[in-house]
C-alpha cells in the first residue's frame, strides 16, 4: 500500500542515549553510553529525508543537550528547509537557548511531570529541574521558539495536573502533551471516578483562557477506551479502522540502525518487526520496501493490537482520519 503524499512528516532522530536524569519510567536513566549521531550521519540522511516529504524534525534522546554537536546538528537541518525541534529535561535549557534559537530551532518540548520542583525533582530524580525547565520554556517563548510541555502522568501525580495547567499557562508554553505513564506491569488506580473528577476540567477547559492537553484524554475519551484503561492499563490507541500516524512519521534509532513508523514502536516490548533496516546495500533508505512493510502492517493493526500509543499520536491519527489535515506541531 503506497502512502497518500498529502501532509508533511515527521523525522524523530535519536541522537543519543546517555542522560543526566534518573527518571525511573526511563530505559536510559543516568545512561552514560557513548553512542553518537554525528553531523556526518545527518547530512547524509538529510536528502532523502527531503525527497520522503520530511518537513519537520525532532531530536530525542537520551537528553540531546548532552550532544556536543547539537546546534550544528539544528542549524544544518534548518538550512535544508526544516522545521527543527528537540526534546530536553530542560537542565541544561537556559543556558543553551539562544545559541539554539540562532541555529534554527523551531519547537523546543521540556518533559514537566509535577507541578512544583517539590515534585517533580524527585520524580526525575534531579535537584533543578523544574527551574531550570521552566526558566528555559519562558526564555523559548521571548525568542520565539514555540514552548510545549511533555508529562507522564499516572497514580502518582495525576491530583497535581489541574495546577500544573495554571503553572504552564502562566509560563506562556503553547502546547501541552499529558500522556499516561506505561511500565511493564499494570498501573492500578484506586478511584477511577476521582481521576476523572480532576482530570475532566483540564481537557473541557477553555482553550483561550488556559493551556488545555493535545490529543485524546490520557484515560480515554470513550467509556470502552476508560475501561480498558482503568482495567488494563491499555492507553488510548488511534481508532479503528487504520492508524494514520505511520503514514507520517519516520523514527530512526541509528546505534540499531533501525527505523519504525511511530515514536512509539521503537518502545513496544516484543516488538516482533523490529522497524526495518536504515540502510540497504550501504546506502540509508527511509522509505524502502522493508520499512513500507512495517509501515503497512501497523496501519491495519495498530488500532487492534498497540499497547504503548501516546494521546498526542491517538489524537493526531483520529483527527487525520476526521479532516484529513492536522495542524503544524500537532504531533
Amino acid at each position: 500500500m503506497s502512502r497518500p503524499p498529502r501532509r508533511d512528516r515527521y523525522l524523530f532522530v535519536r541522537i543519543l542515549e546517555a542522560c543526566n536524569a534518573d527518571c525511573f519510567m526511563c530505559e536510559f536513566a543516568l545512561s552514560r553510553d557513548t553512542y553518537r549521531f554525528t553531523v556526518e550521519d545527518f547530512a547524509e540522511l538529510l536528502p532523502q529525508a527531503v525527497a520522503s516529504g520530511v518537513r519537520y524534525v525532532r531530536f530525542t534522546g537520551g537528553e540531546p543537550l548532552m550532544h556536543q554537536d547539537v546546534l550544528a546538528l539544528v542549524r544544518l537541518g534548518a538550512e535544508h528547509g526544516m522545521r527543527m525541534s528537540l526534546i530536553t529535561n530542560g537542565m541544561m535549557l537556559p543556558r543553551m537557548i539562544e545559541d539554539l534559537a540562532e541555529a534554527g530551532l523551531a519547537q523546543v518540548i521540556v518533559s514537566l511531570d509535577g507541578a512544583s520542583a517539590e515534585t517533580h525533582d524527585v520524580y526525575r530524580r534531579l535537584p533543578g529541574l523544574f527551574a531550570n525547565g521552566l526558566a528555559g520554556l519562558r526564555r523559548a517563548r521571548d525568542l520565539g521558539v514555540l514552548p510545549r510541555v511533555n508529562t507522564v502522568v499516572g497514580p502518582h501525580n495525576y491530583t497535581e495536573m489541574p495546577e500544573l495547567q495554571k503553572v504552564l499557562t502562566e509560563a506562556g508554553v503553547r502546547q501541552w502533551e499529558l500522556s499516561a505513564l506505561k511500565l511493564a506491569r499494570t498501573i492500578t488506580y484506586p478511584d477511577p471516578d476521582h481521576v476523572r473528577a480532576v482530570c475532566e476540567p483540564i481537557y473541557t477547559a477553555d482553550p483561550d483562557e488556559v493551556l488545555v492537553p493535545l490529543g485524546k484524554r490520557f484515560y480515554g475519551d470513550t467509556p470502552e477506551e476508560q475501561d480498558r484503561y482503568f482495567r488494563h492499563s491499555q492507553t488510548p490507541r488511534a481508532s479503528r479502522p487504520l492508524c494514520h500516524v505511520v503514514d507520517d512519521v519516520i523514527y530512526l534509532d541509528g546505534k540499531n540502525g533501525r527505523a519504525f513508523g511511530c515514536s512509539c514502536l521503537p518502545h513496544r516490548v516484543g516488538e516482533e518487526l523490529g522497524g526495518a533496516p536504515i540502510r540497504e546495500g550501504g546506502e540509508i533508505v527511509l522509505d524502502g520496501p522493508a520499512f513500507r512493510e512495517h509501515v503497512d502492517f501497523f496501519r491495519r493493526q495498530g488500532p487492534l493490537m498497540c499497547g504503548g500509543c501516546s494521546t498526542t499520536a491517538a489524537g493526531y491519527s483520529d483527527d487525520v482520519a476526521r479532516l484529513g489535515v492536522v495542524p503544524d506541531w500537532h504531533y
